[in-house]
């Protein structure tokens, strides 16, 4: 697990924010979680862009902060599901809004990035 060599300045809640969802991964996971539990390998074929050690350990991640719930089915073979928690769903909202901001500037992406 990462350890960050840094400590998180406690007196700053954007920092706090952005140390829980700051990941490339976190808020699209968080995002696609609001709807249905989903497998991994589910949200692998969500992600094909995210190679899958990036993709596991920012889930293990997110598990660790409470934000998603990792459950492992006693069956043969072993199956788990991912699902977000209360206290993710307290961070959709920001979620909507950064998206809603996205799809209001389009443009700047497309001058940034090409069509």
């Amino acid at each position: 697990m990462y350890e960050r060599k840094i400590p998180v300045d406690l007196d700053c809640p954007l920092r706090l924010t952005m140390s829980l969802i700051g990941a490339k991964w976190k808020s699209c996971i968080l995002d696609e979680l609001r709807y249905r539990a989903l497998r991994p390998s589910e949200l692998h074929k969500i992600f094909p862009e995210a190679t899958p050690r990036v993709l596991d350990l920012q889930l293990k991640e997110l598990v660790n902060d409470g934000l998603v719930t990792k459950t492992i089915y006693p069956e043969l073979p072993p199956r788990s599901e991912y699902a977000i928690t209360s206290l993710g769903m307290t961070l959709i909202p920001i979620i909507d809004a950064m998206i809603e901001w996205g799809d209001k500037n389009v443009a700047l992406f497309e001058r940034k990035y090409g069509k």
